[in-house]
Parts: C-alpha cells; sequence; structure tokens
C-alpha cells in the first residue's frame, strides 16, 4: 500500500470539554492515529481548542475580578498555553501507544505560528465569540475598554474576535523537518497563534482566531502532504443532515461541493469550515485527496471504506 504524507485534524470530541475529560479522550485518540503510523504513513497531528481556550479565558476573567486582579492575557497568548498544555497530554498518549506497539517514534509539540492578512475582512466584521456572557453595562464597559461585543441571541453579550484566513505557518519547515527525521509532529494547535508580519524579520500576535481545519489544510499545503484528514463526530458529509430526506455522500468533486455550498446545505461554524477546507487542499496542487470522517473511523477512511473523499 502507497504511504502517505498525511495531515489529520482533531475535532473537538478527540479532546474532550475540560482537563479530566482531555486525559481519558486523548487515549482513545492515540490509538486511531498509531493505527496510521503503524501503516507506515507520516502523520502531522492538527487539533483545536475551542472549549479549552474558553475555559481559560473565562477562568482569567474571573481571576481579574478578586483582589488579585489578575491582569488581561492576549487571546493570542492564551492560544499558545492551550497548545502546550493540550499537547502535553496528546504527546504522551500518544507516545505511549506507539512504544507498547513497538514503534520507537518521537513525538513533539510544535508551539506553531499562523500568518494572517492584517487587511483580511474579518478584521472589519468579527463574528466568534470568546468568553463570558455580559449585562448591557458590562458589556459598555467592554467597548470602552477597546474589545468587540455583540449582542448573543438574548441570553447577553459576548465578546467577539475576528476570524482570519491563514496565508502561512511560520513553522512549516521545521514540521517537515521533524517528519523527516522519523519523528510526529503536533502542529497548528487551536488554528496555530495568530501573527502578522512586521517588517522583514519580525511577527506579532493579533487578538484573532484561526480555524483549525483551514490552518491545518495551510499546513498540509505547504508542507507537501498529499492527505489531508478533517475527523468530525459523523462519519460522511450529508446533504438535508439529520432530515427525513438525509443523503450520506461517498464522494465529493470542487465543482460538486461548490454548489453544495451555494445550495446551504452544510452549517455555519461546523461542517461548511470542513469542506471549504477539503475543497481548497485538493484545489492547491496535483494528487492531493481530502478525508471527512470520524476518529474511530479514520484507518478504514485512508482505505477507502468509509469516510467522504474530496478529489480533484
Amino acid at each position: 500500500m502507497k504511504k502517505d504524507r498525511i495531515v489529520i485534524a482533531l475535532g473537538g470530541n478527540a479532546l474532550g470539554d475540560n482537563l479530566e475529560e482531555q486525559k481519558v479522550a486523548v487515549r482513545e485518540t492515540a490509538k486511531a492515529i498509531a493505527d496510521l503510523i503503524e501503516e507506515g504513513h507520516e502523520v502531522v497531528v492538527a487539533h483545536g481548542n475551542g472549549p479549552q481556550v474558553g475555559m481559560l479565558n473565562l477562568a482569567l476573567e474571573a481571576a481579574g475580578k478578586t483582589e488579585a486582579k489578575t491582569p488581561p492575557i492576549p487571546l493570542e497568548t492564551c492560544v499558545a498555553m492551550t497548545q502546550g498544555y493540550i499537547g502535553f497530554d496528546l504527546q504522551n498518549a500518544l507516545r505511549e501507544e506507539l512504544f507498547n506497539r513497538g514503534i520507537q517514534k518521537p513525538v513533539a509539540t510544535l508551539i506553531t505560528q499562523t500568518v494572517v492578512d492584517g487587511n483580511d475582512p474579518a478584521f472589519q466584521d468579527p463574528t466568534k465569540p470568546i468568553g463570558a456572557f455580559y449585562s448591557e453595562a458590562e458589556a459598555k464597559e467592554m467597548v470602552a475598554k477597546g474589545y468587540t461585543v455583540k449582542e448573543d441571541a438574548g441570553r447577553g453579550y459576548r465578546r467577539v474576535v475576528p476570524s482570519p484566513k491563514p496565508v502561512d505557518i511560520v513553522e512549516k519547515d521545521t514540521v517537515d523537518a521533524l517528519l523527516r527525521a522519523g519523528q510526529v509532529p503536533i502542529a497548528v494547535g487551536g488554528g496555530g497563534i495568530p501573527v502578522r508580519r512586521v517588517g522583514e524579520n519580525r511577527f506579532e500576535g493579533v487578538s484573532a482566531v484561526v480555524d483549525k481545519d483551514f490552518a491545518s489544510a495551510k499546513l498540509a499545503e505547504m508542507i507537501g502532504a498529499n492527505v489531508l484528514i478533517i475527523l468530525t463526530a459523523v462519519e460522511k458529509v450529508a446533504l438535508n443532515f439529520n432530515k427525513p430526506d438525509e443523503v450520506l455522500l461517498d464522494q465529493l468533486d470542487p465543482a460538486t461541493a461548490k454548489q453544495y455550498i451555494s445550495e446551504g446545505h452544510f452549517a455555519k461554524g461546523s461542517m461548511l469550515p470542513k469542506v471549504e477546507a477539503a475543497v481548497g487542499f485538493i484545489s492547491s496542487g496535483t494528487g492531493r485527496r481530502a478525508l471527512i470522517t470520524m476518529l474511530s473511523k479514520a484507518k478504514e477512511g485512508i482505505a477507502g471504506k468509509t469516510g467522504t473523499v474530496f478529489f480533484s
């Protein structure tokens, strides 16, 4: 069987919603990833951080209201912090699983920066909610401090941040070097730390979040991967999801996928970015394919037995 260079993007269900759930979830996650490595594939692991960065922001906001008056920590720093502690659990679980199988491959978490364009339209219309709910009075105080706040479906006000598209991955060459050295990198956690280029040699963080599926697709493109696996809670992409006339899709080409997108078949913030990321990746070069499926079916999906395969 042909050996692939794979970027595998883990969905939130692979990590749990809190620290205790995460320690349990990553053990099962490690088994599915190890299955692919055991077959000889080069694998990069990417992951989201939605629940984790939200939990961290809530904790920091609460700490700021105590007598300690903990100073605010920038969002990009929170992304870096979640990369570290998610990677800690994930790399140890994966290393243990590999070693138990007699596979002597080091696993390393790489603090990864994702370059975004300061002129991305997302900065003009922040839409990604983050952190706690506020009263109207608290929301006005947040606005006075320079934050963007929007009303959230009658539940109160929340801070919103931009979600720009990735244009480059700073540590792409390091990821490639680790793969060539026979190691397993964990990279672009939480979509990567969003940064913008300042001058020729410096980057600075920006208060934003990058979608982890788009970041995973960009990394896969830049390191010459030929397979992108986006893992989610369902086995296949569907039309009319959860309706009586639901249709499961085995394959999608870019033109058909774009047609379905225009017809509104995929939910924003859920399946839509996954489909868009898959289409973007396979359109970025020849001989590339993408797969959307659930974690427990990753091995079968690579073998062509399940999941939704995107091909050009």
